[in-house]
């Protein structure tokens, strides 16, 4: 009987390898490269209790973790498992920033009024939220530069740190002598004049 050579090709194109992360012991997350492809949690059923969810729905039931990670391999690899649609990031409003920026308000005790954040009518600066990030300007501030924070309390500390109130020179004069290693930068450069 004469032999006959036959080439096999593959049905399985090559794919990006999956990446398991382990959110918790019930959650996990299956990603190629960056992108989310599915991810696996557990729920209360006693005879299938691992759920494959893609797009927050479920598309497979099974008894044990590793048959749904088997599930979504073998799925990905054929290029038959259902696409992850990327997540939109929530948009905030004014109003949710504006309740952020107030409930740090009332943490400090401060009052914010149509120009700004003050502290017994001495304006300690503004707080904002541009693009996502958090930034506020000191009144103090020369130049008036929006400094990046990473909350609405982060800016509210800063502002918290501002000194309220400068002496005067008279105040500064007026003080009793002290030894020079004792003194503040101001008062020593007006004593020195």
């Amino acid at each position: 009987m004469p032999q006959t050579i036959t080439t096999v090709t593959s049905c399985v194109k090559p794919v990006e390898e999956l990446r398991s992360v382990e959110i918790s012991f019930e959650d996990h997350e299956f990603y190629a490269g960056q992108k989310l492809v599915a991810s696996i949690t557990h729920d209360d059923d006693l005879t299938q209790p691992w759920i494959v969810m893609v797009n927050g729905e479920e598309i497979h039931r099974a008894n044990t973790f590793k048959r749904c990670h088997s599930y979504i391999t073998w799925h990905y690899q054929r290029g038959t498992l259902s696409i992850q649609e990327e997540e939109t990031p929530v948009a905030t409003t004014g109003n949710e920033i504006m309740v952020q920026i107030a409930d740090e308000c009332e943490k400090y005790g401060f009052e914010i009024l149509n120009d700004g954040i003050y502290d017994h009518d001495q304006k300690l600066g503004e707080v904002g939220c541009s693009d996502s990030r958090w930034w506020v300007i000191q009144a103090t501030s020369v130049h008036q530069q929006k400094i990046p924070c990473d909350s609405a309390f982060d800016a509210m500390w800063v502002l918290s740190m501002v000194e309220l109130t400068q002496p005067s020179r008279e105040e500064l004069l007026d003080k009793p002598f002290e030894p020079f290693d004792q003194l503040t930068a101001d008062v020593a450069l007006l004593r020195l004049k």
